[in-house]
């Protein structure tokens, strides 16, 4: 079962488990997700996860072998104007998704996050070990279910992950709204339009193909071992340096306007995935040089 499987990376984890041969089961409630992002193959039930009881009778109904757990308010800045609605979707819906998985006996994988947990003074890159330090809500909300899905898996004996993901790019992702810089820059590149820079070009972020993210997805599920693992590429790339890639695929010479930094954001952020290639055998395939193409032809193509 995938809670968010209607949006951009939930779908591709969908896509991914169907093609290991597994029967899906996709949860949305297609606030932000999209009906046509959910593979042919997997069934939909059109639930919000804060729902408990409709979410108790979908997992009896489809009776999960394991939940990976999508379904988030994802936006930093949705968090810093409303903090409660973050508490509400991240927190009492993760305690829901996972009380749901308890009475199924399904193990939990939880997609959190690397960068909005671990804060501007972490080392980069940054292990798992090194200790939190959320800059907004939307942080402390996915910290906070981290803990819920670590200490459920801990009470009840189920082999639960926590997947920190760093930041994922790639088709389907929508340029609207809080969405990724990859596929905002993408869509206005396409379209001609003008394009904002914040921190002024200087922030790195590591980002991670959402191919080689949802292979994490199914790696974890079928190790059947409990942990928090890192998913990234350990590898700093500038907002500066992700516009020059894109541009050179565009055949563009746009001039950004340079903004500074908004509040909860991060100066620098790049995440150590030693120990998910040593216990779990997984590591990133596709670097920046052969994602941002593909994925500004794929927007150019819509």
């Amino acid at each position: 079962m995938v809670t968010g499987g209607a949006g951009f990376i939930g779908s591709h984890v969908a896509d991914a488990f169907l093609a290991d041969g597994a029967k899906v089961l996709v949860i949305d409630d297609l606030s932000s997700g999209r009906e046509e992002n959910v593979p042919a193959a997997a069934e939909l039930q059109r639930v919000d996860i804060v729902d408990a009881q409709q979410l108790r009778k979908a997992i009896e109904g489809f009776a999960p072998d394991v939940v990976c757990h999508l379904a988030a308010q994802a936006s930093v800045t949705v968090s810093v104007e409303q903090p409660e609605h973050d508490l509400e979707v991240n927190v009492r819906g993760t305690l829901i998704v996972c009380e749901a998985a308890r009475d199924a006996g399904a193990p939990v994988v939880f997609a959190s996050t690397g960068g909005a947990i671990y804060g501007n003074d972490a080392p980069v890159p940054t292990p798992e070990s090194f200790p939190p330090q959320p800059l907004a809500p939307y942080g402390a909300s996915k910290l906070a279910g981290e803990a819920y899905v670590a200490t459920w898996g801990r009470l009840h004996m189920l082999p639960n992950v926590v997947l920190r993901l760093g930041n994922v790019y790639g088709p389907r992702q929508q340029p609207h709204g809080e969405a990724g810089v990859v596929a905002i820059f993408s869509d206005r590149l396409a379209r001609g339009e003008p394009i904002v820079v914040y921190g002024f070009g200087k922030p790195t972020r590591d980002y991670v193909h959402v191919s080689d993210v949802a292979r994490a997805f199914v790696t974890a599920a079928a190790a059947g071992r409990e942990g928090t693992f890192n998913v990234g590429t350990a590898r700093e790339t500038s907002v500066v340096e992700l516009l020059e890639i894109l541009q050179r695929e565009a055949g563009t010479e746009v001039e950004p306007e340079l903004q500074p930094l908004r509040p909860g954001e991060l100066e620098r952020s790049a995440l150590d995935a030693t120990a998910i290639g040593r216990e779990l055998g997984w590591r990133a395939e596709v670097t920046v040089e052969q994602g941002l193409p593909e994925t500004f032809r794929a927007f150019a193509a819509t």
